[in-house]
């Protein structure tokens, strides 16, 4: 199979304790990963990027698989969207405002996730619990409801002044984040950061922000073996990336020669194939 990367669709499994299933797009097809733990795989990249929006060839990659003017152009490229809290939708400089009505002007969840170890996140309410299983998230919980990208963010600040809000990726996949208790610490932090919720809930009103009282949710991810040190693929530095393959969690692949973060190499041409 060849094709531009995407990054991986993946699903929850439907039975208790079930890992999360895999595909690996490849321009217009889809590679079944989980049937394929435990068995050789070369990627081989072609040397070719193309614009996963507008389609053309580029030299580099930006903002995951975008050429330069697209870059340049799209709201989905933009730095609000990295800092949510500085979303600029309100002062009518949004890049595409019908973008931002779709995507930042409706209903995101602040939530709680056990990655690397305790940490705080947001996503859109349709991104739940994708954004959870591309982090490489074990347990998850949203813990508000607000109605913007922008007030989602503003939270997320205030309680990042006591958690983290970044994955240490090296030790998520090394598989070192014993189970938290996830109820437990929103129940901590909440107290911690009610005046800003008051203040916010003042701006923006009373109903903006709703706090939420959800079962936690388990993820299991389709592991055999996780790296003891952590050495990374990079297909700028060498196109060919081979190994038996151990395992896939949040973006990446685990083999047992490195880990590959499928998703930084959005756009690239690579071919891959089943030794």
């Amino acid at each position: 199979m060849q094709g531009t990367l995407r990054k991986m669709q993946a699903t929850l499994g439907t039975a208790q304790g079930a890992s999360v299933q895999y595909h690996l797009p490849l321009g217009d097809e889809l590679l079944p990963l989980n049937e394929l733990i435990g068995k050789p795989i070369t990627l081989t990249f072609s040397g070719n990027i193309f614009c996963c929006n507008c389609g053309k060839k580029t030299k580099k990659s930006y903002s995951q698989g975008h050429c330069f003017v697209c870059m340049k152009k799209l709201a989905s490229c933009d730095m609000c969207i990295m800092k949510p809290e500085t979303c600029h939708y309100d002062q009518g400089t949004c890049r595409e405002p019908e973008w931002g009505e779709t995507h930042c002007m409706i209903p995101h969840y602040v939530y709680l996730a056990n990655t690397s170890g305790l940490k705080v996140g947001i996503t859109r309410h349709t991104q739940i619990p994708t954004r959870w299983i591309d982090q490489g998230a074990t347990q998850a919980v949203p813990i508000f409801k607000v109605q913007t990208r922008l007030q989602s963010g503003l939270v997320e600040v205030a309680l990042a002044q006591f958690i983290a809000d970044k994955t240490n990726w090296r030790n998520m996949l090394k598989g070192i984040n014993p189970e938290l208790d996830l109820k437990a610490s929103a129940a901590e932090l909440i107290p911690q950061i009610q005046a800003k919720l008051d203040e916010l809930a003042e701006l923006f009103g009373a109903t903006a922000i709703e706090r939420l009282d959800e079962e936690v949710v388990d993820l299991t991810f389709p592991v055999t073996s996780y790296p003891s040190k952590i050495s990374s693929f990079n297909f700028d530095k060498e196109p060919v990336v081979s190994g038996i393959l151990q395992g896939i969690k949040g973006q990446y692949l685990i083999f047992d020669t490195g880990v590959i973060n499928i998703r930084k190499f959005t756009s690239y041409e690579v071919s891959v194939s089943l030794d």
